[in-house]
């Protein structure tokens, strides 16, 4: 069932996706031929069949899943019984688990093994999915029946947890249309069914603009200014595309950014940039920008079907900034002082390149190739000074050392357990004092083709303990590069950070201690989501990590001291940029959500905002509208991309917590963060959680001061 209130609100996201629970079920024998439909066997409480996955199985195993679904639904609807917590609430959150099985399997694919078969299955899926959705969320009778359990003064004798999920699926039938009449249920279902098959259009466009276009390297000269390691890379990349021989960039983020910061020759740097910008921007078939327009239209529709000024009002309703006005005061207050750093630095590139005697005016395609010349100059740091301390597994065995020591969690590779493709590998967790199987985590690192660019974390089985104990599984997944076989992984230290990022978010569901499924581990207000990993990046920086972790590919000594000493005399540096592009995309994403419905031209819009906000011309957004897909490919970050601002607030002052205590490792603050933030998944407000871990509401100087912002 948690599967249907996912999709009914449209929150399946690009970060802390699908918290699944592939538990029992009683009619998974109905099927038995077709092995996604079956209860999940093997060790660690059962594990999916990855090996066993055929393409041809995921449509009439959804369609199973569905009808189960609904079966189970009208038999709690159709009770003569009085409505209580038990027979109702905890009853719909039993149904669904064939359904959540298959659909956790078809996400992953979706989102990593997507091949031209599997998108002609899911352009064809999600619109039934969105369609069998609002029959649930439809059903009057079953409503009534939440609706008499979240009025009943019984409801002061459950638990609060019992109380949250009462309040959570009441809140999210109505907020889904169930209080609607008839007529407008109906237009409600036709807006959900085609809001799913524009979200599958773009992504499915994005993805092939991925991975379509590329740019070649055709000679040794092409390769000026890059690393050893980006030429290996560039090379393995080029002989998977069938270009032997060739070097090539391709078209994701963890090729281009260390692209633009180590070439040489500045018309590549620009050939390389562009393509990476103009994704779904290129008037091809895989253009977005007709598709945007459409998908605003019907969210501004749908939000006044349901009583709502704008889907931005929808959105933030029950998210802790509560209102679109809350959020965009946070993102302003920030801007102007973000802007006024860009300048800073681009004066500093600008007088750097004028003494080089370059001849040129700072462009976008430029920024990142000064920025680390100005480093250097400035700091005397230079990233790949960092780089061949930062080898992938190493950074891997560091995260778990620090979930060991802030968790108390041990990890062991196991090869018991079947996986989506090779490159993929799984861990078992415990907790390294008494033994306790905690759950499996799975880590797929590298860019292939048919995954999508970015880095994320997935929950295949959320934690619960309903009806006996659960365990979780959880994966991250990256797009980093292979390199030659059998050499280290190097990323650099960005890319370290996103990966202690993304590890955050697992250890959310790692950590979570609820009964009920649908409150567990990341399932949390979307600008609560991005605190807890946001906050688990401040380790990557400690002392004990850099020293145990950071070692050098080659010697295998630890970083030196007095590289440490630069990079953090240095962490402030290019805030400027890094704060604005980010504001660029979460500052438009709002204010197209505020439009209403208005009838937006997607360029225009984006080109009329960033001018009207005085945009550094030095800068792009960091998702350009057209291959927005936070926003644009689900509904999870649409009037939402603020939460990882919002969530950073948060951030900077928890940090506060360890550093007045005893460091960063404190066992006492790392026992209240456990208790009160990563544990307690949705079983009580958020800013109440915060509080009862930081002793008051968090303070916004510390994230001022985390990016250099402040005086």
């Amino acid at each position: 069932m948690r599967y249907v209130i996912l999709t009914m609100l449209a929150v399946i996201t690009a970060t802390a996706l699908m918290n699944m629970n592939p538990e029992k079920s009683n009619k998974a024998a109905a099927a038995p031929q077709n092995p996604l439909l079956a209860e999940w066997t093997g060790p660690y409480g059962g594990i999916p069949p990855f090996d066993k996955v055929r393409v041809e199985d995921f449509k009439p195993a959804l369609e199973q899943g569905m009808r189960e679904n609904l079966a189970e639904i009208d038999k709690i609807a159709d009770q003569t019984s009085a409505p209580t917590f038990d027979n109702t609430i905890a009853a719909i959150e039993r149904t669904g688990r064939t359904l959540d099985r298959v659909s956790t399997i078809y996400n992953v694919w979706s989102t990593t093994m997507s091949t031209p078969e599997f998108r002609a299955v899911e352009g064809e899926m999600d619109e039934a999915l969105a369609a069998f959705g609002d029959k649930i969320t439809q059903n009057q009778a079953l409503f009534k029946r939440i609706e008499t359990v979240y009025n009943s003064p019984a409801k002061k004798k459950l638990t609060t947890e019992q109380q949250r999920l009462t309040w959570r699926y009441y809140t999210n039938f109505v907020r889904a249309g169930a209080k609607l009449g008839d007529k407008e249920k109906v237009r409600m279902t036709e807006i959900n069914q085609s809001l799913a098959r524009l979200f599958t259009k773009f992504s499915q466009s994005l993805l092939a603009d991925e991975t379509e276009k590329f740019v070649v390297l055709d000679n040794e000269s092409d390769l000026a200014g890059l690393p050893q390691s980006l030429r290996d890379a560039a090379a393995a990349v080029a002989e998977r595309k069938g270009q032997k021989g060739k070097w090539v960039v391709a078209n994701t983020r963890s090729s281009v950014d260390p692209f633009l910061a180590y070439s040489a020759r500045r018309d590549l740097r620009e050939k390389v940039w562009k393509m990476f910008v103009d994704r779904g921007d290129n008037g091809d078939k895989n253009d977005t920008n007709a598709i945007i327009p459409e998908i605003l239209q019907l969210r501004a529709e749908r939000a006044k079907l349901l009583g709502y000024q704008t889907h931005a009002h929808w959105r933030l309703e029950n998210a802790m900034a509560k209102t679109p006005e809350r959020a965009m005061e946070l993102l302003t207050a920030v801007w102007k002082p973000s802007v006024q750093r860009v300048r800073e630095e681009v004066a500093d590139m600008q007088a750097l390149a004028d003494k080089e005697k370059a001849g040129i005016k700072i462009e976008p395609w430029d920024y990142k190739y000064y920025m680390e010349k100005v480093r250097k100059a400035k700091y005397d740091l230079d990233q790949n000074e960092i780089k061949p301390y930062m080898q992938l597994e190493k950074l891997r065995e560091g995260m778990f050392w620090v979930a060991g020591e802030l968790f108390g969690f041990k990890f062991d590779q196991v090869t018991d357990v079947p996986t989506a493709n090779p490159d993929i590998r799984v861990w078992r967790v415990t907790d390294k004092t008494t033994g306790r199987y905690i759950g499996l985590w799975y880590f797929d690192p590298y860019a292939r083709d048919g995954k999508r660019s970015g880095a994320w974390m997935n929950a295949y089985r959320s934690q619960e303990k309903m009806d006996g104990v659960v365990t979780t599984i959880v994966s991250n997944n990256s797009n980093f590069v292979k390199g030659k076989p059998g050499e280290p992984v190097l990323i650099s230290w960005d890319d370290a950070t996103t990966l202690f990022h993304e590890f955050g978010h697992a250890l959310h569901g790692l950590s979570s201690n609820v009964t009920y499924p649908s409150l567990a581990g990341t399932a949390v207000a979307r600008d609560y989501v991005e605190f807890p990993s946001q906050l688990l990046e401040h380790w990557l920086s400690t002392p004990e990590v850099l020293q145990k972790f950071a070692l050098h590919y080659q010697t295998g000594k630890p970083i030196p001291q007095e590289l440490v000493d630069k990079i953090n005399k240095a962490s402030t540096f290019n805030q400027g940029f890094a704060t604005v592009e980010y504001l660029a995309s979460a500052l438009v994403d709002m204010k197209l959500h505020l439009a209403g419905s208005q009838r937006i031209d997607a360029d225009k819009f984006e080109k009329d905002t960033l001018a009207e906000l005085g945009m550094p011309k030095e800068i792009v957004m960091r998702h350009r509208t057209p291959q927005f897909g936070h926003v644009f490919a689900s509904d999870g970050y649409s009037a939402g991309y603020y939460s990882y601002l919002w969530s950073d607030v948060l951030t900077a002052d928890a940090a506060g917590a360890f550093s007045e205590g005893g460091g960063p490792y404190d066992k006492k603050v790392a026992a209240r963060l456990t208790k009160y933030i990563f544990s307690v998944g949705n079983t009580m407000d958020p800013a109440e959680a915060y509080r009862l871990f930081r002793g008051r509401d968090p303070q916004v100087e510390a994230l001022m001061k985390k990016r250099g912002f402040s005086k």
